[in-house]
């Protein structure tokens, strides 16, 4: 009896905890995240937080706070000024897409589309997904690239893959 009562205990307590993240929208998934601290911050000064806090759903392509360490410090708080909003958001939106793409989407976009796709972003541009040396990357508006390094982070409105570098739009 007491095994049968733990395990309803446990059973119920994951139930009720996989509730629980999947109340939590994207923008809440990176607010509870200190790797994407700085990902927040920007999203608060572009003034996007309550539009990704929407329904969606959306696909974020989500810098990690080592991704924007490898923007030049002096640009990265430039764009964070209020004088910057519209340059911040045209950056941030390049990082979304509508829609929810979890891994298995874009492995099997990939696989029709021959190792490669292209996906419109939020900022109205397009952005490359592409097969490379066994890997998935983003490749931007410029030609460089960022490597999704985990999938499938999931919120209420969408899921979260991490990439290793900040994409650019032109």
């Amino acid at each position: 009896m007491k095994k049968l009562v733990f395990i309803l205990t446990t059973v119920v307590a994951l139930s009720v905890s996989q509730f629980a993240t999947a109340q939590k929208t994207i923008v809440d998934v990176a607010v509870g995240n200190e790797d994407f601290s700085t990902l927040v911050a920007a999203l608060k000064a572009a003034d996007l937080v309550s539009a990704l806090q929407g329904d969606g759903p959306f696909t974020v392509f989500a810098p990690t706070n080592d991704a924007f360490g490898k923007v030049d410090a002096n640009t990265l708080n430039s764009l964070l000024e209020p004088k910057n909003k519209s340059t911040l958001s045209g950056i941030l939106t390049y990082h979304v897409v509508a829609g929810k793409l979890e891994a298995k989407d874009v492995v099997a976009a990939l696989k029709k589309g021959k190792g490669m796709v292209t996906l419109k972003t939020l900022n109205g541009q397009d952005i490359v997904v592409k097969k490379k040396d066994g890997k998935i990357w983003l490749k931007d508006q410029n030609g460089n690239y960022s490597e999704i390094v985990m999938t499938d982070v999931k919120g209420s409105n969408g899921v979260i893959h991490v990439i290793d570098s900040v994409v650019m739009p032109i």
